[in-house]
């Protein structure tokens, strides 16, 4: 095959590919964004505790009250784990989106000049992983803040269980979803910068995609309480 013809075949199928992802790109933004007020809603009327709400028991004597003052908070998430657990499922879904479309991206990068090797895994492993890490902290999340809810101990070491912050499994899972936000966005800088230099995309778009690869890195968890 000359190159001539390998140049169309390449263009004929990115063009086709382009038109069949870019349903699930603009679907990927708007379940988003979506998600982003599902949970925004749904944490708008969260229990804060303070430093001084949590000295309280300290200044009354007592290091280790029965009813921690966070107990509150992990009842709430309890009440309201069906809005958590939708909008980490729409959020997943979007970022399962942005993984098709970087890998698209990269592929047709790399026919036009050689990239970073690692951008394609890293883009793979790390949207996959935050989307499918994210959904399962948050199921996790929910079910230890059900069992606290009806429970009998509501202690500071309870609330701590029940929101993930102790325990090898919550800081296995924690560590594993941080990860993958860290090789998601790695991934899609290094693709981002590849494609302004082959031109396949302009400057302002390049630019804005590496911002938004940044975003990623304390993405992971954020809809908790850690």
């Amino acid at each position: 095959m000359t190159a001539t013809a390998e140049i169309e075949q390449r263009t004929a199928f990115e063009s086709e590919r382009r038109a069949r992802l870019a349903v699930p790109a603009v679907a990927g933004g708007v379940l988003y964004l979506l998600s982003g007020i599902i949970l925004s809603a749904t944490l708008k009327e969260l229990p804060a505790v303070g430093i001084v709400q949590g000295l309280e028991p300290v200044l009354r004597g007592e290091p280790n009250p029965a009813v921690s003052p966070r107990a509150a908070e992990v009842k709430y998430i309890d009440h309201h784990a069906l809005g958590l657990i939708a909008g980490s499922v729409l959020t997943a879904i979007a970022v399962v989106a942005l993984t098709l479309v970087l890998l698209f991206i990269v592929d047709a990068t790399r026919f036009r000049r050689p990239t970073w090797p690692a951008g394609r895994p890293l883009v793979l492993v790390g949207g996959v992983g935050v989307a499918l890490l994210n959904v399962i902290h948050e199921v996790i999340l929910v079910i230890e803040a059900h069992k606290f809810a009806t429970g009998g101990d509501f202690t500071n070491k309870a609330v701590d269980r029940a929101l993930l912050t102790t325990g090898s499994g919550g800081i296995i899972l924690g560590l594993l979803g941080l990860l993958a936000a860290l090789a998601l966005a790695v991934g899609m800088i290094a693709v981002m910068l590849g494609s302004m230099r082959a031109g396949l995309l302009p400057r302002w778009l390049s630019v804005l995609g590496i911002l938004s690869g940044l975003l990623f890195l304390p993405f992971f968890g954020t809809t908790t309480l850690q």
